[in-house]
């Protein structure tokens, strides 16, 4: 799942609406209403952003990859073989032997019991892991859904969608106008890929070589896409934000050619853009909690009894009462009880009890930064290539100090650090958001959402570990669990381990300059309404996922505009279901062209990337 709104979800809860309404005709007592019909969006999307491309498809691969393909060669078993947790990692050779050749059946009491410690544990690691990101959110959740009115534009479509009984959405001409144009076109380019005859229609991204003379060849190739469904995303984006992301993209592509043309050799690397992107996410952080340091002024008062608080109902000095998922008292303890766990679960694992305590705080950090750019951005896309607290700490602190232990210990963590582009926290704010907007009741909210990591957790552990042993991972299943995913945290580690470095100041500095060029961004954002350029904008524009959008956001930001600059905030309104009508048309049909092909078992068109 590399898009902010999982495709997968959207298409089941469509499907989950088709047969609603066939229900509700025929048999009324047995049709689910909107808030059955929200939960049911919620649990799929934490379940499919565990079980995604982020997150379990790379921690399974891993789990035997540096046992499996240590040799004499690359020295992984002097450097960290025998060093590795026993209890998150498979080594016996029998249960690898039928996982990577696919000769050996799954369901025995013995293969079984092999791989049930390595995926408890990890699947009791990752639910508290997600409790924590809970845990904040319900503290934040007053101030950035109450209080700032965040733009939240992510969840248009599903609150749309499950809107009951009377579903506006699928009376609008122009949604349908919208689906049928984005479903047209990914139901032409999938004939295209079977038969190649027919000529493309191309949306997915493509890369020009623009510029071949020095110092402007160092631009690179510049990718460009037009996404129906990325277009319609970015239709709700306010304009300075989308704005922001493809100015910042252009931003980045002339500092590297100012660093060409200037020569710098003492800084190869130039201008550091994951560098810079870790110091503004981090930024954005701490520009968030600055911005509600009062509300949180008011979690820590009731947490200590100034404010008196009676079940999950805040009651304030002033008498003001607010209905909260969970007391903020239990929150605040969920999130202490959280960080013990993981930091205790590292200790064990043979990392330091300080180590893992910064590492979970600059996660948390992270996780905040995404959330609240999330709510308040709502970009297709948001990955962080490379830039976690495993990536942080080694270049701030240095891989010579932290030792073994600890970079083992990060290596394990690759699986949440690699990219963050399924991540579960802003699925739940977003849920928080929903239930706000549809009358719902708080009650069952956090029931379902730790159900569904928990479910999610062991079902994706099952599909893909019995995906090995039928298919064979190095015969026949998906090749980047073998080229990336199971090596790439080994390879880093076996680097780390053979060449320690002290503090490395170029990458420190820049993680640096990229706090303070944000941090300036915000200030006089906050102090000129003319201001144009937003600070999430120039943290997210470094990523993978901006480089393969802008041209879309370019496009959305630049017809939005006209419309509000010609047609006024009403027409912007009118016209607003044709953009939903796009991304449901291209989730639809990419969807059901995905179905074929593992119905049919033949590769199939894919309308992302």
């Amino acid at each position: 799942m590399t898009i902010s709104l999982f495709f997968n979800v959207i298409f089941s809860l469509f499907m989950v609406i088709g047969v609603n309404y066939l229900l509700r005709r025929f048999v009324p007592s047995l049709a689910l209403a909107q808030s059955e019909l929200v939960i049911v969006y919620l649990m799929l999307s934490i379940a499919s952003g565990v079980t995604g491309h982020d997150m379990l498809e790379i921690l399974v691969p891993m789990l035997g990859h540096a046992s499996r393909f240590a040799t004499p060669e690359n020295e992984w078993q002097q450097l960290f073989v025998p060093f590795l947790p026993k209890w998150l990692t498979i080594s016996d050779t029998t249960l690898l032997h039928g996982y990577y050749e696919g000769e050996l059946p799954l369901y025995t009491v013995e293969t079984l019991l092999g791989w049930a410690t390595p995926v408890l544990w990890w699947t009791a690691f990752i639910t508290v892991l997600i409790f924590g990101m809970l845990c904040i959110n319900i503290i934040v959740r007053k101030q950035w859904i109450e209080h700032e009115k965040l733009s939240y534009p992510i969840i248009q479509l599903p609150l749309q969608l499950t809107e009951t009984p009377q579903n506006r959405l699928f009376e609008n001409k122009l949604m349908w106008l919208g689906f049928g144009i984005a479903g047209a076109l990914a139901l032409w380019n999938g004939v295209n890929f079977l038969y190649p005859i027919l000529p493309e229609l191309r949306t997915r991204v493509r890369s020009f070589q623009i510029f071949t003379e020095s110092p402007w060849n160092a631009m690179g190739r510049i990718p460009f896409s037009l996404y129906p469904f990325a277009i319609g995303l970015g239709f709700f984006i306010p304009l300075d934000l989308s704005f922001s992301c493809w100015f910042f993209f252009w931003y980045w592509r002339f500092m590297r050619v100012l660093g060409a043309a200037l020569g710098l050799r003492s800084l190869p690397r130039f201008p550091y853009m994951n560098e810079q992107a870790a110091g503004g996410y981090l930024a954005l952080c701490v520009l968030a909690i600055w911005a509600s340091r009062r509300h949180l002024l008011h979690v820590a008062q009731t947490v200590v009894g100034l404010n008196t608080q009676q079940g999950n109902t805040v009651i304030s000095a002033s008498g003001r009462e607010t209905q909260e998922p969970m007391s903020y008292r239990g929150a605040t303890l969920g999130l202490i009880a959280v960080m013990v766990f993981l930091v205790l679960f590292c200790y064990y694992g043979g990392a330091e009890l300080w180590v893992m305590f910064l590492f979970f705080v600059i996660y948390y950090m992270i996780s905040i930064a995404i959330t609240r750019m999330r709510a308040e951005l709502g970009t297709p896309v948001h990955d962080l290539h490379y830039s976690g607290p495993d990536e942080i700490l080694t270049r701030t602190v240095g891989t010579r100090r932290l030792g073994r232990g600890n970079l083992i210990m990060f290596s394990m963590f690759w699986f949440i650090n690699r990219a963050h582009r399924s991540h579960p926290m802003p699925h739940q704010l977003e849920g928080f958001k929903i239930v706000e907007r549809t009358n719902m009741t708080m009650n069952r909210i956090i029931f379902a959402l730790t159900l569904a990591t928990i479910l999610g957790s062991l079902a994706g552990f099952w599909a893909l570990i019995d995906r090995g042993y039928r298919l064979g991972m190095e015969v026949r299943a998906y090749w980047p669990s073998l080229s990336a995913f199971g090596i790439e945290p080994y390879r880093r580690l076996a680097r780390w381990m053979q060449a320690p470095e002290a503090t490395l100041i170029p990458e420190s500095g820049f993680m640096g300059i990229g706090f303070l060029l944000t941090t300036v961004l915000m200030f006089f954002r906050m102090r000129f309404v003319w201001w144009p350029f937003h600070p999430a904008g120039f943290a997210i524009s470094t990523s993978w996922g901006m480089h393969v959008t802008w041209s879309c956001l370019f496009m959305s930001w630049l017809i939005k505009w006209l419309i509000l600059q010609y047609g006024g905030v009403i027409r912007h309104r009118k016209i607003a279901p044709f953009f939903l009508g796009l991304i449901l048309g291209e989730f639809t049909v990419g969807s059901l062209w995905t179905i074929l092909g593992i119905i049919a078992g033949i590769p199939t068109y894919g309308f992302w990337v």
